[in-house]
């Protein structure tokens, strides 16, 4: 019997150990019920909440003042998008990037708070809080959580929960601007000089606690499936030395 070739044979080893490769862990993060999984994290409500409050804020700042209203709704907006983005992504090391953006972004919109207060744009007051506008953070998460899931239903004069218009504004077929209710009144009857330092800047640490959370938890998890690929790739190895 002929002797097979050296390089052939070496070929034929580097093939036989990439099939028998285990295979990576699927990412169980990614997994939901629903594709709007990302609506049951605490990270994702706050952030919307913070985003509601900035487009209430920049809306009453003077037309000379573009570039902070423009920056600050966008920095609010990205913390969410990448959040939601993020949630999409198929592994837990590209969920984590974005979660990293998602942090960026809401440092760069404290420190807007900042200087909007320095500039005179915002006012302080000592005490003032989230529960003085009667604003709790759970209802607040169950009230969103409805609004992304429910089906479009007819409440009270409010269609999916869009108020509908009255007297000569009404237009069939038509919605009238300004007109969207997240059917919570703490945040639907809210109006920008209810708005202080103080209460951004709660809102602001308590969505950082909990994209910090949620990223330790995430970085853990993504441990243990290293550790386990690893452990299954040694398996293997020894398998192959045995055969």
């Amino acid at each position: 019997m002929s002797k097979i070739n050296p390089v052939v044979q070496e070929l034929i080893d580097k093939t036989l150990q990439e099939l028998n490769q285990p295979k990576k862990p699927l990412q169980k993060s990614r997994v939901s019920n629903t594709p709007n999984g990302y609506i049951f994290l605490v990270a994702w409500s706050n952030a919307s909440l913070l985003r509601v409050f900035a487009r209430k804020f920049t809306a009453g700042l003077p037309k000379s003042e573009y570039r902070l209203k423009a920056q600050f709704d966008d920095n609010t907006r990205s913390v969410v998008a990448n959040i939601e983005e993020g949630f999409a992504r198929p592994t837990t090391s590209e969920y984590l990037t974005f979660l990293g953006y998602a942090q960026a972004s809401l440092i760069e919109g404290k420190g807007d708070i900042q200087r909007s207060l320095q500039d005179g744009f915002l006012r302080s007051i000592l005490g003032s809080s989230l529960k003085n506008l009667g604003i709790d953070l759970s209802d607040w998460h169950e009230a969103l959580k409805r609004l992304v899931i429910s089906r479009p239903v007819v409440i009270k004069g409010t269609y999916r929960n869009i108020e509908e218009s009255r007297g000569k504004e009404k237009t069939q077929g038509q919605i009238p601007k300004n007109s969207f209710q997240f059917l919570y009144k703490p945040v639907d009857n809210l109006k920008a000089e209810d708005l202080t330092y103080e209460i951004f800047i709660e809102l602001i640490n308590k969505t950082d606690w909990h994209l910090r959370r949620l990223v330790e938890s995430l970085e853990e998890k993504l441990a243990r499936e290293q550790k386990y690929y690893q452990v299954e790739k040694a398996r293997m190895r020894s398998k192959l030395h045995l055969e």
